[in-house]
């Protein structure tokens, strides 16, 4: 089974390159129980790639890796549906996405899903989310993947954790989707537009 790694490249340079980098070899220890390292800087991006946001993609298993970068624009999400399983296990970032693109298959008509497991609210099918009532930033401490950017936002305390279930959403105002290509605040569904 093989792994991905997503990473943002800023006008040719790599953002919060450590952090992936470490998740990267934490993955490898734990799937496959050897410790690899890895080396990338920006001298690794193309030149062709080096203006605007880049998404940098690195495939990789025990002993291998593939890397492509392609030009990056987020999607426009104005509406998610919740949709539960109680059985999607992604807590590591899995090359392999079937499991989430079967539930995205039930989104309906909405932009995305925002996924229920075990009654609590996780994560989109390609984000971890934040909370907002505007005053305050609320990540689900029940995430699927504990993302890179999510993480960054904890250690600085921009955003705090708490359990939060579908009907303490409606104390918030909007919901924010974030990764290592998205920024809090880039893309912002309202409450109002999560259908139950």
């Amino acid at each position: 089974m093989g792994l991905l790694e997503t990473i943002r490249v800023a006008d040719g340079c790599f953002v919060n390159l450590d952090a992936h980098l470490r998740r990267m070899v934490e993955s490898c220890r734990e799937l496959y129980g050897i410790e690899r390292r890895f080396s990338l800087d920006n001298t690794a991006v193309p030149l062709e790639m080096r203006k605007g946001r880049v998404k940098c993609r690195i495939r990789y298993d025990g002993c291998a890796e593939k890397m492509e970068y392609v030009p990056y624009s987020p999607k426009q999400v104005r509406s998610l549906r919740l949709v539960e399983c109680n059985g999607i296990d992604y807590h590591l970032k899995f090359a392999d996405r079937s499991g989430l693109e079967n539930l995205l298959s039930r989104k309906g008509g909405c932009d995305e899903i925002l996924i229920i497991r075990e009654g609590l609210i996780t994560d989109t099918s390609y984000s971890n989310v934040v909370l907002t009532d505007g005053k305050r930033f609320v990540t689900p401490d029940s995430f699927l993947l504990n993302g890179c950017r999510r993480r960054q936002l904890l250690a600085q305390g921009v955003i705090q954790e708490e359990q939060i279930t579908p009907d303490d959403l409606t104390k918030f105002t909007a919901l924010h989707l974030i990764n290592a290509m998205l920024d809090l605040g880039e893309v912002v569904v309202p409450i109002n537009e999560i259908v139950f």
